[in-house]
Formats: structure tokens, C-alpha cells, sequence
């Protein structure tokens, strides 16, 4: 696997407060890497590391390969959760002055921020004071600025944070264009309905410890149980005909048919599950039940599933190991 960023055995204590515990985290190249996490776990902690506004106690970071260095930081965009524009400074300005910090020259800048701003219909606002702007401007011309100098590694905190839903879209499909132009991109939030549509791979951090790491399909493919939900014509039995291969989880009729749940187990593969059924009874619908990103999340740090329905209507408490 090819790693842009990787942290091995990263330990900073607070005081009295363990902050990180050894955690480490592979972030493939050129992917969106889901930093997740509950309010206090660790994972702000683990971005000031990366970029270099602190120091780990303990452990290292590399960089395509080799130790991450001071000169790095301009090889890395940072959008965090707060907001850091000057207030009483234009719009246009600040961005200018901005992108030469981060090494664009004026000309070059301004052509540039004014194609952003005008994708983002911020050119009304490009001779405003910051403070005029709402919340979700403000975030936009942050996302802007973290983006303009092309880095190879940008991470985003709760970028989504004070958007309205067609923003929201908006910055969903520019994050997947700057991955498909070759960014890396660390994004960390709350949001595991984003977690499932934008992340390749994701690491999970709790109380200072890394607790899963993976990729999002796969994760999620794990942690459903080989779970399936059928629909077969009314009147079926199944009691008889299922083996030791199978266990029927439940089973209830309704709208004029049956609609069961049945855990595959040793080794069974859904085909066979399939050709038991299909001699016997007509099959309406067939579906594997997988947990979303948010059940698995509940199920990694409460150590149960959500109560209740969970994704594709299973209630799927009966998978906890």
C-alpha cells in the first residue's frame, strides 16, 4: 500500500490528561481518510501533530515515506473547525493576503481567487468586511484558502459545519474532484452519513485509543453478521427448510408476503442460501443487512448497537461479539 501519511505509536499527555495512547494510523495516497471519533477522544490533538502546531511525546510521523519535516507544512492544508478570518479586513483582501503566505504571488492569487469565488458566488462579497459575511460564507472562504496552493495533504475538520444542504453538496463533490486531481484528504466530523458517501478508509478513535481502522466497505461488511432479509411469496414455510448452515433470525408475514432474516453461518455463502430457497419458494426480494457507519460507531464505543431498527429496517443487536 501506498501511504502519503502514516503516525506510528503517537502518545501526548496534558497535564494529567492522556491525550493519545500509541495510536497510529496509515492514510493511503491520493484517498478521503475518515478521522472519527467522540467529543474528546483525542482526534484534534492527533491534527495539531500532523500539522506541527504541537509535538507528540512519544512516536513518529512519516511522509511519503521518510520523517515529517518542519518545511512540510506547506505541503499540507488545514481547514479547521474555528473560524480564522479578521473580522474588520475585506473579504478580497484577506484572501490575497493569505495566498501569499502560503506562497502564491499576487497576480496569480487574484486570478485564482476570483475563479474560487466566483464557482463559490462569493464576488458579491469580495470588497465586504469579513464580519458582514454569515457563517457559512466564512467557512467557504476558509475552504478556499486551504485548497488554493494545491497541497498534497489536506485535512478538514467538520468542513460541513454551518452549511445549508446545497452547500453541503457543493463542498462534497469539489473534496471528491481534489481526490480524483490527486489530493489525500484527512477528513475528520460527526457526520457518518458523509463518513459512508466520501471515505475510502477510516480509523475510529476513543479515550486516547485507536479502537478500528479499515476500509469503510469492508468495515461495514464485517460487522453485519452475514445478516440477509428475503421476501417470499405468501404462505411459505420455512421452518424445515433451512439447514444447520442457516439460523432464521425471524420471520413475520405482512402486505401478502414473508419477509425473514437468516444469519448464514459456517463458511455458507449466499448463493447457497439462495439455492435452498429457490426450489421451495418464490423469492421476491433479497438483501444483505449492513449496519451504517453511525450503528457501528454507537456499537464501537457504547459496546452495543443502536436500540431498534437499524440499516435495511434489521435490528441487528443479535451481532454483537
Amino acid at each position: 500500500m501506498n501511504y502519503l501519511l502514516q503516525a506510528e505509536q503517537i502518545t501526548k499527555r496534558y497535564a494529567n490528561h492522556l491525550a493519545l495512547d500509541g495510536v497510529g494510523i496509515e492514510v493511503p495516497r491520493q484517498s478521503i481518510f475518515g478521522l472519527l471519533g467522540p467529543n474528546g477522544a483525542g482526534k484534534t490533538t492527533l491534527i495539531r501533530i500532523i500539522n506541527q502546531i504541537i509535538a507528540p511525546d512519544q512516536g513518529r510521523l512519516l511522509f511519503s515515506g521518510r520523517p515529517l519535516l518542519p518545511e512540510d507544512v506547506h505541503r499540507i492544508g488545514y481547514l479547521p473547525e474555528e473560524r480564522g478570518l479578521y473580522k474588520k479586513m475585506k473579504v478580497g483582501e484577506q484572501a490575497i493576503y493569505l495566498a501569499k503566505l502560503k506562497g502564491l504571488g499576487g497576480p496569480r492569487a487574484r486570478k485564482e481567487l476570483r475563479a474560487w469565488f466566483e464557482k463559490f458566488d462569493l464576488m458579491p462579497w469580495w470588497d465586504k468586511k469579513v464580519e458582514e459575511l454569515s457563517k457559512g460564507m466564512q467557512q467557504k472562504v476558509q475552504f478556499i484558502i486551504t485548497v488554493l496552493h494545491q497541497p498534497e495533504l489536506l485535512i478538514f475538520d467538520e468542513p460541513f459545519s454551518g452549511f445549508d444542504p446545497i452547500n453541503v453538496n457543493l463542498l462534497k463533490q469539489e473534496i471528491l474532484d481534489l481526490r480524483s486531481q490527486g489530493a489525500t484528504i484527512i477528513f475528520s466530523t460527526h457526520n457518518m452519513g458523509s463518513v459512508e458517501e466520501l471515505c475510502d478508509d477510516i480509523a475510529l478513535i476513543d479515550k486516547s485509543h485507536k479502537i478500528l481502522e479499515g476500509n469503510v466497505r469492508q468495515i461495514r461488511k464485517a460487522f453485519g453478521g452475514q445478516l440477509y432479509q428475503v421476501e417470499l411469496e405468501a404462505g411459505t414455510k420455512l421452518q424445515g427448510l433451512l439447514d444447520e448452515r442457516f439460523e432464521l433470525i425471524g420471520s413475520h408475514s405482512q402486505d401478502g408476503l414473508v419477509r425473514a432474516r437468516i444469519r448464514i453461518r459456517g463458511g455458507a455463502e449466499s448463493n447457497d442460501l439462495l439455492a435452498k430457497l429457490i426450489p421451495e419458494a418464490q423469492v421476491l426480494s433479497f438483501q444483505e443487512l449492513v449496519p451504517s457507519m453511525n450503528d457501528i460507531f454507537i456499537r464501537q464505543v457504547t459496546g452495543r448497537f443502536p436500540a431498534g431498527p437499524l440499516s435495511g429496517g434489521a435490528d441487528l443487536r443479535g451481532t454483537e461479539q
